[in-house]
């Protein structure tokens, strides 16, 4: 049974290394999304010009067919939910981490409750955590309801967070990891990338300021604007 065992494991091909997963991962994410908001963008300007509509499925009062504006909202549902994750953690962790260093005798801030889920394994719940993520949960949607530019406001934080977060983090580490000299043909061109998405970013953000600005002219509280 032992050398079945082994003989089996000998044969199985061994898991690439994390980093080669991720770097394939991030390569094939980001090239889909760049072609989508190329597709999207420069063909939706080419075609419409000033008139392109922030959603191209309903933008033209079109609403047929019905199960694809269905399947596009739930696929917009699963992509903020992840996003809204991501950027939140941060947030949370910051709050939660200072809390307990200002008021590190609350018991309501830093006792922690072990719960068994069954099947599941151990849950850690802890009473501030779920006050205060709830409260933070319910003034965003508030906001973003009493707010309703949506295209405008994702459209600048996506501007604002591409640069940095995407473009110069990432290349200002593959410049340290792999020791690239300075003034080098690489390390040249590499900043210059990073120059010209700078510029790519700060245009985008200035053009979601100026939606914003026009839709706060015709602003209405808890009215939906596209």
């Amino acid at each position: 049974m032992f050398l079945a065992t082994q003989l089996q494991q000998d044969t199985l091909k061994s898991h690439p290394p994390e980093n080669k997963s991720m770097k394939k991962a991030t390569f094939t994410g980001i090239s889909v999304s760049t072609i989508f908001y190329l597709l999207c963008g420069l063909l939706g300007y080419a075609a419409f010009g000033n008139k392109a509509p922030g959603n191209f499925l309903t933008g033209f009062g079109f609403y047929e067919p019905f199960w694809l504006i269905d399947f596009a909202n739930v696929c917009i549902v699963i992509h903020l939910v992840g996003a809204y994750q991501v950027f939140c953690q941060p947030i949370f962790g910051f709050v939660e981490g200072w809390s307990r260093q200002k008021w590190p005798e609350s018991k309501f801030i830093t006792k922690e409750y072990m719960i068994n889920l069954s099947h599941l394994g151990l849950f850690n719940f802890n009473f501030y955590r779920l006050v205060w993520r709830t409260l933070y949960v319910v003034f965003t949607t508030i906001l973003a309801m009493l707010f309703p530019f949506f295209n405008d406001f994702v459209g600048f934080i996506g501007a604002a967070s591409f640069w940095p977060l995407t473009v110069y983090f990432p290349i200002q580490m593959y410049i340290a990891q792999a020791k690239i000299p300075k003034y080098s043909f690489t390390w040249i061109w590499l900043n210059i990338l990073s120059f010209v998405c700078l510029i790519i970013s700060l245009l985008a953000a200035a053009g979601s300021v100026r939606g914003l600005i026009k839709s706060l002219q015709e602003f209405e509280p808890f009215q939906s604007r596209s």
